[in-house]
């Protein structure tokens, strides 16, 4: 989409001042020009950009496999999906053909494939060597039945992936019968909620792009916009800034009270909130970003005090995160705030009517959600993001999104939060 000079317009007269298309917080001050406001000047910001070692994913296996040993788990069957990314960098479609990864407790990985695609797969293999192929009339899961063999494992227990699909587990069950099948989820999770430096840094590059991106959708906002012209600049900006557009979502006025959005038809005008919510991949990790301004005008006095209230319950969730403090503590501390201006209690609204943060990774939701009830235990290398919405249905809503990596000192943002209504970015 080739943006026009003319279609450039200011949030207010205020954010005229803020330079919010130009001034992006990353690890290092990134700045976007004016001039390259327009889509076909944009430039990659990717190019310092240091994807995950192969070193690092063995270090994986071996604690996946550290792990086993302690549960007494003899091996954890992977679907294709983001788990068997992490653990052997191989991105692959989750197709009705039945393609897994095994990670035996003792030896090497080994896959499981169509017969047609074992040559583009061995391509894609940097960890372990072994392909089990099945043919289009074969059972793909007397293949895996037989890689389990191969590795020792006649009896014992099988440790699933959560993403792994019903009618493979119901296949493989059939095969081998003789095994126990358990949740594969206390191997797994250990491994991918603690984050290490070069995870953190591909974070805190898509959070930078996807800060740069909203910023260039904020400044090409015009009236009789709809949320999709919105969201095709952004994605197109994401494109152009060298990352994966994973998802960009924005409502206006009412709309903005439904934390998800709304399927009524809408067209921006003048005084609406405005919420956006966006984020990209960048070697597959994940950034996720909500803003709320006024467009067109100055905002209201309610409009300006729920976009305080909302600033101050952020801050708050943000305090409370510490080493050693459990998760459902970020909520109480973020949801009190909310509640003792009078809104809620609990979910009801008007007030915040879901969690206050979840956790993110190489998927945008991942485990260590902030919620009411979760025990778990702050470490340093969990991320998640740090979002009480507050929902006024019939007027607007308003959130702030930003996600935090802990580290021993406490959480760091990886998108510095708003500083005021007219200025989304600092």
């Amino acid at each position: 989409m080739k943006l026009k000079r003319r279609e450039f317009i200011n949030v207010s007269a205020l954010a005229a001042a803020t330079g919010i298309a130009s001034t992006i917080n990353a690890c290092n001050t990134e700045r976007v020009s004016e001039e390259a406001i327009m889509e076909d000047n944009l430039k990659s910001m990717t190019a310092d950009v240091v994807p995950i070692a192969l070193e690092e994913r063995k270090s994986r296996v071996a604690k996946a496999q550290q792990l086993m040993m302690e549960q007494n788990i003899h091996a954890l069957i992977l679907d294709a999906g983001s788990t068997m990314k992490y653990f052997t960098g191989i991105s692959w479609w989750p197709s009705e053909r039945t393609m897994v990864a095994i990670i035996p407790a003792k030896g090497e990985v080994k896959y499981i494939c169509p017969g047609f695609e074992e040559a583009r797969l061995r391509e894609l293999i940097k960890i372990g060597t072994e392909v089990y192929p099945w043919q289009e009339d074969e059972s793909p899961y007397k293949q895996i039945a037989g890689a389990l063999k191969d590795s020792g494992i006649t009896t014992g227990t099988i440790g699933i992936e959560e993403q792994l699909r019903f009618f493979i587990l119901d296949g493989i069950r059939k095969e081998a019968p003789h095994l126990n099948y358990v949740n594969g989820d206390v191997v797994s999770i250990p491994c991918r909620i603690i984050k290490s430096p070069r995870e953190i840094a591909l974070m805190q590059k898509a959070a930078a792009i996807t800060m740069a991106a909203m910023s260039i959708g904020i400044r090409n906002l015009k009236e009789g916009m709809s949320p999709e012209e919105f969201i095709a600049v952004v994605n197109s900006a994401h494109r152009n800034f060298g990352a994966e557009p994973s998802f960009a979502d924005v409502n206006f006025a009412q709309a903005s009270a439904f934390p998800h959005g709304s399927v009524q038809p809408q067209q921006l005008k003048k005084g609406d909130i405005v919420l956006m919510d966006c984020g990209c991949k960048v070697e597959g990790y994940c950034s996720d970003i909500s803003r709320t301004i006024v467009f067109g005008t100055m905002p209201t006095k309610r409009q300006q005090e729920i976009w305080d209230l909302e600033q101050k319950a952020q801050a708050a969730g943000y305090a409370a995160a510490k080493v050693g403090v459990a998760l459902e503590e970020v909520d109480a501390a973020a949801r009190k705030v909310i509640v003792d201006a009078g809104f809620g209690p609990d979910y009801k609204l008007p007030g915040l009517p879901h969690r206050t943060g979840h956790g993110i990774g190489m998927d945008v939701h991942e485990w260590g959600n902030a919620v009411r009830g979760n025990k778990q235990v702050l470490q340093p290398g969990m991320c998640f993001s740090i979002e009480p919405n507050i929902s006024i249905v019939g007027e607007f809503g308003v959130r702030h999104e930003d996600c935090v990596y802990m580290t021993e000192e406490g959480p760091k943002w990886f998108s510095q939060p708003s500083v005021s209504i007219d200025k989304p970015f600092i």
